[in-house]
Formats: C-alpha cells, sequence, structure tokens
C-alpha cells in the first residue's frame, strides 16, 4: 500500500471516529442537566413503550397538568393510541392529537397549533434520545414556547444504533437545510 492511499484510510478512518463520537453525543447523551415544570408535557409518536412511562414519570414528577400524546395508529405506538382511544373525552389531564403527516414535521405543525389554541408558554417533549435533536429543532422552528426535550432511553444493540446515528445524521441535516416553519 502506498503513501498516499494510506493517508487517504487514515484520514476516512479518521472521520468516521469523529463522526461516531458526535452522533453518541447528539443521540445518546442528551439529557438535559435539569427538568422543570412546564405548561404540558407531550409524548412524540412512537416507541410509545419506552416513551409513555417517561412521559407519564414527568407529568407526575413535576405536577404538569396535562398530558398530550400523538395518536398515530401505528404498530410502534399502540400503547399510547390505547390510553387515547380508552380515554373519556373531554379530559382535562389528557390530550390527544392525530399529526397532519405521521413525521416528526407533522407533529412540530400539530404541536405549534396546541400550544397557540391552549396558550402554553412552555412545553416538556418526550422522545427517544436519538431523535432529540432533530425533534427540538423541527418543534422550535414552528413555536416561540419554551421547548423542554425529555430523552426515553432504548434498549437498541451496536447495529440499531449505527442504523439510527445514520437515519438521524441526515434527519438533521434536512431540518437545517429545510426548515418547517417560519417564527
Amino acid at each position: 500500500m502506498n503513501t498516499a492511499t494510506r493517508r487517504v484510510l487514515a484520514f476516512a478512518l479518521g472521520g468516521l471516529l469523529l463522526w461516531l463520537i458526535i452522533a453518541i453525543q447528539l443521540f445518546v447523551n442528551v439529557d438535559p442537566p435539569s427538568v422543570h415544570r412546564t405548561d404540558a408535557v407531550i409524548m412524540l409518536g412512537g416507541a410509545a413503550t419506552e416513551r409513555l412511562p417517561v412521559a407519564r414519570r414527568i407529568q407526575a414528577e413535576f405536577q404538569i397538568p396535562v398530558l398530550v400524546i400523538s395518536h398515530t395508529d401505528t404498530f410502534g405506538n399502540r400503547e399510547a393510541d390505547a390510553v387515547c382511544n380508552s380515554a373519556a373525552f373531554p379530559n382535562p389531564n389528557l390530550l390527544c392529537f392525530r399529526p397532519p403527516d405521521l413525521d416528526t414535521r407533522g407533529e412540530a405543525r400539530a404541536i405549534s397549533r396546541l400550544i397557540e389554541a391552549n396558550g402554553w408558554k412552555s412545553v416538556t417533549v418526550v422522545t427517544s434520545s436519538y431523535h432529540v435533536a432533530r425533534a427540538g429543532r423541527l418543534i422550535g422552528q414552528c413555536t416561540t414556547a419554551d421547548i423542554q426535550m425529555v430523552a426515553s432511553h432504548p434498549g437498541l444493540d451496536p447495529g440499531q444504533w449505527i442504523r439510527r446515528f445514520v437515519i438521524e445524521t441526515g434527519g438533521l441535516m434536512d431540518v437545517s437545510l429545510r426548515p418547517e416553519c417560519v417564527n
């Protein structure tokens, strides 16, 4: 192997290692330094077995008056959807919403409307750790309310984490290049 090839390989390996370090910081080590009381706690759709218990714990621990659930009728959200389907409405402690599009962009637009309609000044949003950066950025693009992001922590194997790192890196680039809302 010649010197030029070794340099290219070393540079590529160094870039990959740098990306992995940054990805771990952006998608795994995302717990906020402190959590405080807000007007509502919102659970984003998907991974409900992991996200719903965290949202309920935050609501109880900080006596947050309203739990808001993204109702999607998708396989990964079935526990949260069951809560919405079995609840009696109107319910002052529970709000369920169906995003116009079943993705984070649709949830960001819907959350913006909920914040405005309810006059909330601050909300806590619960999602998986790998999703915190992108979801927080999207929701922040759609509202001026204070957004506190809280992570649930999935039990993923190394291959699943790498997949999430790739997906979320691309998603962050997309959110940066194509903002969802104009404040």
